[in-house]
């Protein structure tokens, strides 16, 4: 992959508006499929906004009515804010081009930085993102004082954590021993070019996500490096280190394009 750009856009005070921001990766996008900019990697701070991918469900967003900016990237509805790292790689692979990969090595890099400060990180099958993984079902303490068995996420389809107070609140995964989401990937390629991207939780106030089901996940939460590490953890100690791991990933990645499997004709259906 050729040489990756990033470009600070705007950090604490100087935070980014998401829809600004949005503009911003559409111009960057038409310049990059133009080719008239390299590869180029957006890394700033929202103010505190929910964003829904495509496939957010009406019973994931929030209940009092909060505004919600829907977005064409994929994925579910998330939060985003002061304290979160927010990634925007704006890169061209080759078509076709193999989403899975391009998620697969920006988790590469999310999971090495989280490792640099000392917080193991890993990957949930059939869940994209950063997670830090919570201790077996049996070791977890039992909510409510109910066994885990009866933990109503996981057998009532209509249980819903936000009416439920703090006992199950995604915010509280780490009381709970849980799996929780340390970053989150969503993203949307169009023309070969690739928009949106991650956002790391470095030290925001978790407890935005208790308004939503984050990712459309109800059994597992969110946490942070800072939660993780219990210390205070800024995004100027983090930025130079997401860049180093993003840089290296994605620079001495050789991006192939998908592979598209034909049926062979069956012989009933040849040629006489």
């Amino acid at each position: 992959m050729s040489e990756l750009r990033f470009v600070r856009l705007g950090f604490g005070e100087e935070a980014v508006d998401y829809q600004e921001a949005w503009q911003k990766q559409r111009e960057v996008h038409a310049a990059r499929f133009e080719d008239t900019v390299p590869d180029t990697c957006l890394l700033l701070e929202h103010p505190p906004v929910y964003t829904a991918g495509r496939r957010t469900l009406d019973s994931e967003r929030p209940l009092d009515g909060t505004p919600v900016v829907d977005v064409d990237r994929g994925g579910k509805i998330t939060w985003h804010g002061p304290g979160q790292l927010v990634g925007y790689p704006i890169l061209k692979l080759p078509r076709p081009v193999d989403v899975v990969a391009h998620v697969r090595r920006l988790e590469d890099a999310l999971i090495l930085t989280a490792a640099e400060f000392g917080v193991e990180a890993t990957r949930v099958e059939g869940r994209s993102g950063a997670w830090v993984l919570g201790d077996p079902i049996e070791d977890r303490p039992s909510l409510g004082g109910l066994s885990l068995d009866f933990d109503p996420r996981l057998h009532d389809e209509e249980f819903d954590s936000r009416l439920n107070g703090p006992e199950y609140a995604p915010s509280n995964a780490g009381q709970r021993r849980e799996d929780r989401k340390l970053a989150a990937i969503g993203i949307r390629v169009a023309k070969g070019v690739t928009m949106h991207g991650f956002s790391l939780n470095v030290n925001p106030d978790n407890t935005w996500f208790d308004r939503i089901v984050p990712c459309g996940i109800r059994d597992a939460g969110v946490t942070s490096l800072a939660n993780e590490l219990g210390r205070e953890v800024t995004i100027a100690e983090v930025l130079p280190v997401v860049e180093k791991h993003l840089r290296n990933v994605l620079e001495s990645a050789r991006p192939a394009p998908r592979v598209i499997e034909r049926e062979e004709p069956s012989k009933a259906a040849a040629p006489a």
